[in-house]
């Protein structure tokens, strides 16, 4: 379980630095123009960091199944050597995705100011900018989004649903409490991580507004990675206890 979220936090925190020195540098000087390699280069490890951390949440769910449903053939069924392949395979996926979509998106043919309304080289603003967009875009662009968001979703779904029968065959009320609570910090990082991007990405196109995306994708781009290590430490009962002092002095 801390191999992977070692790695989650190794991956928000290069997440993060995609966007928040760029960011602090345009607040500081006033300049907000980026370069076209700029633009790529950060649209290419945004799409590649984003899908990997989808695939890793997934593996984590998988992770935690297999903790509540066997703990005594735990550590034989989740061995080093399948930790490492499926962390290995979360960032070969989210990459080459990336690659995919990079090489698709920047080979369109932009036009007008090239103002791009976002604080960041995205998806939708960059799409809004091209003179003309081809149906075969959009194919290749709902394919990556289901194979990246929708498929894990229904794997993480379906891993939970396994997970709640094996907590309800637990006997003792306190049995179930502490079964749960080894999936709690994760499935709130997956809630808050997926809603934000299904909001974006597959709302009705009659609600678009890029004013709320730009709110919601600063959220997943740079609050709930910096969230997310918070979120579980709250599993440890120093922090816990620290967290209540801090609370008690406060109030």
């Amino acid at each position: 379980m801390y191999f992977f979220i070692g790695n989650l936090s190794f991956l928000d925190l290069w997440y993060s630095s995609v966007y928040t020195p760029n960011n602090i540098v345009t607040y500081v000087s006033g300049d907000k123009s980026i370069s076209f390699a700029g633009c790529l280069a950060q649209f290419f490890f945004s799409a590649g960091l984003g899908y990997s951390e989808c695939y890793l949440l997934t593996a984590m769910a998988y992770d935690r199944y297999m903790a509540i449903s066997n703990p005594l053939l735990y550590a034989q069924a989740m061995s080093s050597r399948l930790c490492v392949g499926l962390v290995t395979v979360s960032y070969l996926g989210g990459f080459v995705n990336s690659t995919i979509i990079t090489s698709e998106t920047f080979t369109l043919t932009f036009c007008g100011d090239n103002v791009i309304d976002d604080f960041f080289c995205d998806l939708p603003p960059l799409v809004k900018l091209a003179c003309d967009v081809k149906p075969s875009y959009h194919i290749v662009l709902y394919f990556l989004l289901a194979s990246n968001v929708l498929t894990p979703i229904v794997f993480i779904l379906t891993s939970y649903l396994f997970i709640i029968v094996a907590i309800l065959r637990i006997r003792s009320t306190q049995g179930q409490l502490k079964a749960f609570s080894t999936c709690s910090s994760h499935l709130i990082s997956v809630t808050l991580y997926y809603g934000s991007i299904l909001y974006i990405y597959y709302r009705p196109s009659s609600s678009y507004s890029l004013e709320q995306d730009k709110i919601v994708s600063l959220f997943y781009t740079v609050v709930f990675p910096m969230l997310n290590p918070m979120i579980y430490s709250l599993r440890n009962k120093d922090v816990k206890e620290a967290l209540k002092k801090l609370f008690k002095m406060t109030s």
